[in-house]
């Protein structure tokens, strides 16, 4: 007989690939809020209804990607990340069908950092921003839940995940780079951790067993420049200008008066030159020692997949 699983947020990006890498030799239900899901629920308000248990249960449902300009806005975070995690929780003990393993899908953004080398998971969470502290505070919820009723729970922080039509960031970047606006600064060798989808599927069941908190990369962390280049030679584009700190020092500083004056967002800020210039990496040996991960470089991912799943409008 085929193992169940219950993944949400199915039908988002990440969400998608768990789905497609499971569902060969198990039986997948969804949960969402959209019909195309098998249990239909909003779980930022409400509790679903859990009528059986489950192998694995994979919480991938969150919100992210999106900069909070109003405190309505940050208070969505912690009610789609946070209190959609509890009334998740609540859900199996009301119908006491208790899963036999938790996953939560949660993000290297706890830790509260802008730059840093190979961080591991000793490090604080000190996120204070409403994306990083919902998460932080969905992981203690799992962790104590996880503990009280005796079920293997485990937490992946992931970083940039690249995946077909890769969302966020990523999106950004081949977008402006599509548009000419996408320009590096010195040498472009900004660094940061990123991870294929396909990879955190299938981690999946191994983690489930051994359980734990891991961080998740391709342990190559590639930089701006090799990203922009291949993603020119994928889509014909010639690659990005460089330009001197000290000229992107100015244009920040312009853009910062800009948005200042007009309270809108500019399209280069000091904030985007702190990002563009500071390298962010993580470690993930912890899971390369207990679970033995072995991951393909995303440099490698993005050159075998189809320009037409490269970039969307």
């Amino acid at each position: 007989m085929k193992p169940a699983y219950l993944i949400t947020g199915a039908t988002g990006f990440l969400g998608k690939e768990l789905n497609k890498a499971f569902c060969r030799h198990a039986v997948i239900d969804m949960l969402g809020r959209s019909r195309k899901n098998h249990i239909v629920c909003d779980l930022s308000s409400d509790t679903p209804q859990i009528d059986k248990a489950y192998d694995i249960v994979i919480h991938n449902a969150g919100k992210a990607h999106v900069v909070p300009k109003t405190a309505s806005d940050a208070e969505e975070f912690f009610q789609v990340n946070y209190h959609g995690t509890l009334n998740l929780l609540k859900s199996f003990e009301a119908s006491h069908n208790l899963p036999k393993a938790l996953i939560l899908i949660s993000t290297v953004a706890v830790y509260g950092l802008e730059n840093g080398a190979l961080i591991d998971e000793s490090c604080p969470l000190n996120a204070s921003d409403p994306y990083g502290l919902s998460k932080s505070m969905a992981e203690e919820a799992v962790f104590k839940w996880g503990k009280k009723n005796e079920i293997p729970t485990g937490i992946l922080r992931l970083p940039l995940v690249a995946g077909p039509l890769p969302p966020g960031n990523l999106h950004k970047m081949i977008k402006a780079q599509q548009t000419g606006y996408f320009f590096h600064i010195g040498q472009g060798d900004t660094r940061r951790s990123m991870v294929s989808a396909s990879d955190v599927a299938a981690i999946i069941p191994k983690l489930a067993e051994v359980g734990g908190v891991y961080n998740l990369t391709d342990q190559y962390h590639p930089s701006f420049a090799e990203l922009t280049s291949l993603f020119s030679k994928k889509l014909g584009l010639k690659d990005p200008y460089h330009v001197p700190f000290w000229v992107a020092r100015s244009l920040a500083k312009i853009g910062d008066f800009y948005s200042f004056v007009l309270r809108r967002d500019a399209p280069f800020s000091s904030n985007s030159l702190s990002k563009m210039t500071s390298s962010l990496t993580f470690s993930d040996e912890k899971a390369k020692r207990l679970l033995n991960w072995q991951p393909q470089r995303v440099l490698h991912f993005f050159e075998s997949l189809p320009k037409e799943d490269l970039v969307y409008d």
